[in-house]
């Protein structure tokens, strides 16, 4: 497993993170012994990064990690997110809110001070009006965080975030099926040393080309109640993308890819071969999709044809089928 620098922090992380969205069983139950299982094989696998928040299964996915990094010698770089919580969203937000807050996904991750706190999708005018971003600062200055971060869902939201001096990473929606980042965003990161997290590296699951148009989801699973933007920013589900057409987009592509390309690997090294990404935290809710995942930080980069490819289906066929913004 290979390491970048984590913008500002500089902390080393692992190219391939840990989503732990699922871990608060927000997509179906994961039992405590599975939970374990799929944080410890991350581990093996030379994963040191984690992305968890203090609204994934209301602490849940928190206290997991909090009680599985008791039994470590050496604790991993762990960030977590505020702003989403009933107390904060999407109206009570106050610094004296957002530290409370903070101070409690601490305590259920058995840290004094949080390695990377990000705000967590707050409400664009919350966002645009500065004030929480000198909370952060401040708060950080006391101790209660060691950095900080946002996690946005719109490209001039994280073009906003990267201006502020203190601001250490961004966390966006990036993948094959949305590129628009690598023309602005990107460039702008690499000039302030924000560290880039990539979450959605495979579109909800649609470019690990195992889906099909009768794929069942659980209740519980946000691919199900979420597909058309129903509880939250359409762009968090399936890109943003209609499932059907994802689909079908997804077949096409597979056609279009060199022999012996396979589109799970050609999705995730397309995002490691972008310099400014520090870290794709990806999602497994078994542990073999954890050695899947991390599989790929050893493969060689893409050619320039095949990213030539990838832009040009993009712009072609992908882009204007994406709802909500970009």
């Amino acid at each position: 497993m290979k390491t970048r620098t984590l913008g500002k922090t500089g902390f080393e992380v692992s190219e391939i993170g840990l989503g732990c969205w699922q871990l608060g069983n927000d997509f179906g139950p994961v039992e405590d012994k599975e939970a374990i299982a799929i944080l410890q094989t991350a581990v093996e696998e030379g994963i040191h990064f984690f992305d968890t928040a203090d609204v994934y299964g209301g602490g849940l996915s928190e206290q997991r990690i909090g009680q599985w990094r008791k039994s470590l010698n050496k604790s991993p770089v762990i960030a977590t997110k505020v702003g989403r919580s009933a107390e904060l969203y999407p109206n009570g937000y106050s610094k004296a809110a957002v530290k409370k807050s903070l101070q409690a996904s601490a305590q259920r991750l058995g840290v004094e001070s949080i390695d990377l706190a990000q705000l967590h999708c707050v409400p664009r005018d919350v966002l645009f009006s500065g004030d929480i971003l000198a909370w952060m600062e401040d708060l950080k200055k006391e101790g209660v965080i060691k950095y900080f971060g946002a996690s946005v869902e719109m490209l001039d939201e994280a073009m906003f975030c990267c201006g502020h001096t203190e601001l250490a990473s961004l966390q966006i929606l990036f993948n094959v099926f949305r590129q628009d980042a690598t023309e602005s965003l990107l460039p702008l990161a690499e000039k302030n040393n924000v560290g880039i997290i990539v979450r959605l590296p495979l579109a909800s699951g649609l470019l690990s080309g195992k889906m099909s148009l009768n794929h069942a989801f659980s209740e519980r699973d946000h691919r199900s109640y979420n597909k058309d933007g129903a509880a939250f920013h359409v762009g968090e589900t399936f890109n943003g993308i209609p499932f059907e057409k994802g689909i079908e987009l997804v077949e096409a592509l597979k056609g279009k890819l060199p022999e012996g390309h396979n589109i799970l690997d050609v999705s995730l090294r397309w995002i490691l071969d972008q310099p400014q990404v520090s870290s794709i935290i990806a999602g497994a809710s078994r542990s073999s999709q954890v050695v899947r995942n991390a599989a790929v930080s050893s493969l060689p980069p893409l050619s320039k044809e095949l990213h030539a490819l990838l832009a040009e289906f993009y712009r072609e066929e992908v882009r204007e089928h994406i709802r909500g913004g970009i």
